[in-house]
């Protein structure tokens, strides 16, 4: 730490009753606007200045304000070993490698903190949560630079690492001050679009003339005004969290003060214990994105609607979508934005085998893994285990409901879908306001006894919608067959267009096997490995898009056949049958 740094924070921590290290905190988000004013204007061909200058002023952040050497020692060796694993081991397995790496070392510095248990004093396990998600991404972008694109979806592709960075451009990815102490994360491929500025290429055919203005002769465009914005809107939620905070607090829910309220009014109190800590970081992260809007980082190209440049690369939060939520989804999907990306991206698509539809396992692995990543505090695993049954109810209750407040073709809203909207938003946050209660509480027995003064409502409402959804009991069928009466008769299949269209794909398939230079062997077996037998095909493929037509309806996704690829729907099964 440098000399005398501590000594004004511990003056004003003084005078308001808080910690010097809080205090600290918040200034650094505050220092990272100058900060990225100054990254901004470091030459543009000179790429390696600005690594240079992210890493000092972290240095500065972690080493001379805060004294975490500590922190340095993990950033380097979870940094460095990722690097390690990334660039040496050459097998599909890598990327799980440094996953087990970077959850097993960041779990040691939780247990840590745990046990010393000193809320007043920074430790490094919040910048590190930030760099697993960074590292973890980066080792699967590695791994997808070395697969042929034929295999890669759109954003493997436009994500994937084909050359292992130089070590200046890897610490400054790792560094990267604006968001190093509480995110947003990013994968590296917007780190290194951003320091060598092709990130700000226009896009060809873009009239020169509607490219956003910027100083001078720098490619990064104009920042100044959404940045000052964030900082006005992150200051306001953490003016608004400092005044509630003192009403509003764990203690007060575990005291004999809360009892005294009628059962309604003890669910309006918890909600807001739930809004007031969501203020803290609305305002924390607000103020982070801006700083990374100010050195240009959160650039996202043109709104083709007005022409100006848009700033939400890396926005993390969305205050008025999550407060207005209609359902889990929404809620969820609005909070904590990038770590949602990365838990999707990173870890719910990629235990989905190839091929198959995630399901409520893959679900339950993702909230698993966010609470695990989070540390390992008992309130943790209930809110996102409860947090994944919520969901998965949910979604049963909005595909069963929610068209009977729709006209017949799904297209437009009926009068009542006012009422629908305004009882799922209600719903939606009475609920949450329970499941999030232990994300806060943190303790086992102190989550049990708060949900216990609310007579365990949401846990009652869980379990009762699992059984009125389930395919055992009526209900779920009369709501089916409602949903029926209401749709538009559905046009009979036209089996003969399917034919006509398997029937030219198998002739081109046919035709290019023909051509190619296969074996005698393997030409004289067809795609479902029945010799000299096309239409044998041709009838398989027509019973099977059939089916998926029919599946489609069966669950609502289809009402007619607006929407549906017949040719596309053939080429897939093609597709399967050649793998097969």
């Amino acid at each position: 730490m440098l000399p005398y740094i501590n000594a004004p924070f511990e003056y004003v921590g003084g005078a308001l009753g808080t910690s010097p290290d809080e205090l600290k905190l918040v200034f650094t988000f505050y220092l990272s606007y100058p900060l990225a004013a100054a990254l901004k204007r470091v030459p543009d061909k000179e790429p390696w200045k600005k690594n240079a200058f992210v890493i000092t002023v972290s240095m500065f952040y972690l080493v001379g304000l805060f004294d975490l050497w500590d922190g340095l020692r993990t950033f380097i060796f979870s940094a460095g070993g990722t690097y390690l694993i990334a660039s040496r081991i050459n097998s599909p397995y890598m990327p799980w490698i440094g996953f087990v790496f970077l959850m097993g070392h960041m779990s040691l510095s939780h247990i840590i903190r745990q046990s010393v248990n000193n809320s007043s004093r920074l430790d490094i396990t919040g910048a590190q949560m930030v760099l697993v998600m960074k590292l973890t991404a980066f080792c699967w972008n590695v791994q997808d630079g070395r697969l042929p694109e034929a295999e890669l979806s759109d954003f493997q592709k436009e994500h994937a690492v084909r050359t292992m960075p130089n070590l200046l451009d890897y610490a400054g990815y790792v560094f990267f001050f604006p968001a190093m102490m509480a995110g947003p994360a990013f994968d590296y491929c917007d780190y290194s679009d951003y320091i060598t500025t092709t990130m700000f290429t226009l896009p060809p055919g873009t009239d020169p003339s509607k490219a956003p203005a910027t100083r001078k002769k720098r490619k990064i465009p104009r920042s100044g005004t959404p940045a000052a914005i964030k900082v006005i809107y992150g200051t306001l939620w953490i003016v608004a969290f400092l005044k509630f905070s003192a009403y509003y607090y764990p203690a007060f829910f575990l005291g004999g003060e809360y009892m005294k309220y009628n059962f309604f009014r003890r669910i309006w109190q918890l909600y807001m214990l739930g809004l007031v800590t969501r203020m803290k970081y609305y305002g924390v992260w607000t103020l982070s994105e801006g700083a990374c809007i100010l050195c240009g980082i959160g650039y996202n190209g043109i709104d083709p609607a007005t022409g100006r440049p848009k700033w939400d690369r890396l926005t993390n939060i969305k205050p008025w979508e999550i407060e207005t939520a209609q359902n889990a989804r929404a809620y969820l999907g609005f909070w904590n934005i990038n770590t949602n990306n990365w838990l999707r991206n990173y870890m719910y698509l990629r235990v989905t085998p190839k091929g198959k539809k995630p399901g409520f396992r893959a679900t339950l692995a993702t909230f698993v893994t966010s609470a695990f990543w989070h540390g390992f505090y008992p309130g943790y695993y209930l809110t996102f285990v409860l947090a994944a049954f919520v969901q998965t109810v949910a979604k049963n209750g909005r595909r069963l409901i929610r068209p009977l407040f729709l006209t017949p073709d799904g297209k437009d809203s009926m009068p009542s879908k006012k009422i629908y909207d305004i009882a799922t938003t209600i719903l939606t946050q009475v609920v949450f306001a329970y499941v999030v209660a232990p994300f806060i509480l943190l303790g086992f027995s102190d989550t049990l006894k708060v949900w216990a003064r609310v007579y365990f409502y949401t846990l009652i409402g869980v379990a009762a919608s699992f059984a009125v959804f389930s395919k055992n009991l009526p209900i779920r069928k009369q709501l089916m067959q409602l949903q029926a009466a209401r749709a538009p008769p559905a046009p009979a299949v036209d089996e003969s267009a399917i034919e006509k269209t398997a029937r030219e794909e198998v002739e081109k398939e046919t035709l290019a096997r023909t051509n190619s230079h296969e074996s005698t062997a393997s030409k004289k077996f067809p795609l479902l490995g029945i010799a000299d037998d096309p239409e044998a095909e041709i009838n398989e493929i027509v019973r099977e898009v059939k089916a998926e037509i029919e599946e489609r309806r069966r669950r609502g996704s289809l009402t007619g056949m607006q929407g549906f690829d017949v040719k596309k729907a053939v080429q897939e099964k093609l597709k399967q049958f050649k793998k097969a």
